[in-house]
């Protein structure tokens, strides 16, 4: 797909965006960061057929969109699964085989209440996950997500990052915006940035795929956390932790779990860890110093880990 020379602006109004240029290939996962009001809604929204450019010409869009928004309004009385199974038939699927991928998915992204949730009845983080899903029933030949981390809880974190990298491995392409830099080189394969209504791409650098910088900072900057299971021989059923944003590396060791984290994302990590009962053992950030020597339980955290629980759950 590709942009030329596109502006946009509503009236007589100021030029939100002007003489945007982007082109979006098969594979490609693009992030776009800039500030509140830049315009980095509305040029997800012009990407994702939603809204008109004003001027020049958008080509190529594939035939299957998907479009997360930044705000999913589910004010219906109608259930998770019914919503799901409605919008798959819209979509062009049977309604058995729309059922089937709206449980799949519903599933897969832990909604709270499962199938029969009342949709009015969502909590923001959950009412996000039917957003995804309800973009995901068939598999987009673009995927448009507008800050789509917002409000999903740990775990979920790393279910998106691994259906983002699906649609993209099997030649989609996905474009979001997150206004945390360490988000967009955690999962961009390129990032393009807003201000006063430009749109520039920055400098792929380490690499033909853009993540060479961010890769090396993190590794730079990484956190080893060690995790133990509660009861000995008895692992407590975990995240995908390779599928968690920031996790760099994981290794057994002495029958405790290690893992490598970029620091910017240790907190997220620890949270999802505890969430899942696991125990900190010791953490040991990027200047050497452990913060803890010995067990650290969800329910009754070492004092050596205190503060960093604390910080943790809040």
């Amino acid at each position: 797909m590709r942009c030329e020379a596109m502006g946009k602006r509503y009236g007589a109004g100021r030029w939100i965006l002007r003489d945007v240029d982007l082109h979006v290939a098969a594979g490609d996962v693009l992030a776009v960061v800039g500030g509140n009001g830049s315009g980095k809604s509305t040029l997800l929204r012009i990407l994702a057929g939603l809204s008109r450019p004003t001027t020049g010409r958008v080509t190529g869009r594939p035939g299957e969109t998907g479009y997360v928004p930044d705000r999913f309004t589910a004010n219906d009385r109608i259930t998770t699964l019914s919503y799901l199974t409605h919008m798959g038939r819209i979509r062009g699927l049977s309604t058995a085989r729309a059922r089937d991928r709206a449980g799949l998915l519903i599933d897969r992204l832990a909604l709270v209440g499962g199938p029969e949730a009342p949709l009015r009845t969502l909590s923001k983080g959950n009412a996000q996950k039917v957003a995804l899903a309800q973009a995901l029933l068939v598999r987009p030949g673009l995927l448009v997500l507008d800050e789509p981390w917002s409000g999903l809880d740990a775990s979920a974190h790393g279910v998106l990052g691994a259906l983002i990298d699906e649609v993209a491995g099997d030649g989609g392409a996905v474009v979001f915006t997150d206004h945390r830099e360490a988000v967009a080189g955690a999962h961009a394969t390129g990032t393009y940035a807003i201000g006063e209504g430009r749109v520039t791409r920055r400098a792929d650098v380490g690499g033909t795929d853009g993540r060479g910088t961010a890769a090396a900072v993190a590794e730079a900057a990484a956190t080893e956390i060690v995790l133990t299971a509660p009861c000995a021989g008895a692992t407590p059923p975990g995240p995908d932790w390779h599928t968690l944003p920031g996790v760099l590396d994981t290794a057994r060791r002495d029958g405790s779990l290690v893992l490598r984290v970029d620091r910017r994302h240790s907190d997220a990590v620890l949270l999802a860890a505890l969430q899942h009962h696991w125990s900190v053992d010791r953490l040991t950030p990027a200047d050497g110093a452990t913060r803890a020597d010995s067990p650290t339980r969800a329910d009754s955290p070492a004092r050596g880990e205190r503060g960093a629980s604390r910080k943790v759950a809040r």
